[in-house]
């Protein structure tokens, strides 16, 4: 009740300093943010040191207009599972949040955690996703038609692993062992047996350290920015692959409000963000785990047979989102497949041939 009150009072203040400045003809404020924070969260300081810095300078070169950015990260405005909400009512004017945080209304733009150890390399998994974006562009106008907000970019998170609180020889030690994780991952955790517990990286660190879990499914970036290291710091290489499932969007009617040259600046930077986020991923997926042995973390890899085991064991799991997709009117059967051949298109092997009928 606290954290939701200290976001109202922060809205307010802003929107009252908005309404007792002077509205100029070709002054803008747009206000941006995310449920997670910066620093520890790439796609986050992408956002601010990329996008917002991005768009600021070329208006400003390129136009006779300003534009001026109202930076509110780690949840200040929106938690992670309340941005998309906040775009549309316009209370954040941009926005940028993971799909898994809304898996009923984005139940299809999952589709990446539904294909399990796929493109491990931030930047072929991302190039996969933007294929199937321009193939089926439903998945854009759905933001559009549904939800009252422009599609801006992909971001991605890289590749997926394990880490845990205890050392683990096999896999049956996992059995029974309570793991976090963001939600639409957490049926990897069924050949495990492991318990699967939805949680967000916020919360983290205090449920670690507490044993509400004893493990967290996280890329190294994260997992070493959030610390969890301290608390959980047996770190098992797995690679269910790097997850292309951040969006960032702007809400519909603030960007019909803009000029012209205003909105082709904003997309052409929203684009230019995503082509970046996938070679930076890659980059902090190499400085993430070198920091996380830095920091103490204990790093082994995952026998190359149990792995693909593993794999074989999900084989059923996209044949079943598929259904469960198809059954919601959504065209899940062409995203899916779209993105098992976008995968293979830009050299991924599938340890698993999928079958979604």
């Amino acid at each position: 009740m606290k954290k939701q009150l200290r976001r109202l009072a922060f809205s307010a203040v802003i929107g009252a300093a908005m309404a007792a400045t002077p509205a100029l003809a070709d002054s803008f404020s747009l206000r941006i943010g995310s449920g997670h924070p910066k620093g520890p969260t790439p796609y986050v300081n992408t956002m601010s040191e990329f996008f917002a810095a991005e768009v600021t300078r070329r208006v400003a070169e390129e136009t006779d207009h300003e534009v001026t950015f109202i930076e509110a990260y780690g949840g200040a405005i929106a938690g992670v599972a309340e941005t998309l909400e906040s775009v549309q009512q316009g209370i954040l004017d941009v926005g940028a949040f993971c799909i898994c945080f809304e898996p009923s209304k984005m139940f299809l733009h999952n589709f990446p955690y539904y294909l399990a150890f796929g493109p491990e390399k931030s930047s072929d998994a991302i190039a996969a996703a933007r294929k199937v974006y321009e193939s089926n562009p439903w998945l854009k106008d759905v933001m559009l038609d549904e939800y009252g907000q422009r599609f801006l970019g992909l971001g991605v998170w890289d590749n997926y692993h394990l880490g845990t609180k205890e050392e683990w020889e096999t896999i049956e030690d996992l059995k029974g062992v309570k793991v976090g994780g963001a939600g639409p991952n957490l049926p990897w955790l069924d050949y495990i047996e492991a318990i699967p517990v939805q949680s967000t990286l916020p919360e983290g660190y205090l449920a670690l350290k507490t044993g509400v879990y004893n493990g967290w499914l996280m890329v190294p970036s994260a997992y070493n920015g959030f610390k969890f290291y301290e608390p959980a710091p047996y770190y098992t290489l797995i690679g269910f692959g790097a997850m292309p499932v951040i969006m960032m969007t702007m809400n519909e009617k603030k960007f019909a409000s803009l000029p012209e040259d205003v909105q082709k600046i904003i997309l052409e930077v929203g684009a230019e963000w995503e082509e970046r986020n996938g070679a930076a991923m890659d980059a902090v997926q190499t400085s993430g785990l070198a920091a996380l042995s830095e920091n103490g973390a204990i790093i082994k890899e995952l026998p190359e047979d149990v792995r693909v085991a593993w794999a074989q064991s999900l084989a059923e799991f996209p044949k079943k989102q598929a259904a469960e997709a198809e059954g919601r009117g959504l065209p899940a059967l062409d995203v899916m497949q779209a993105y098992i051949e976008a995968a293979k298109e830009v050299g991924h092997d599938w340890p698993v041939e999928y079958q979604l009928q």
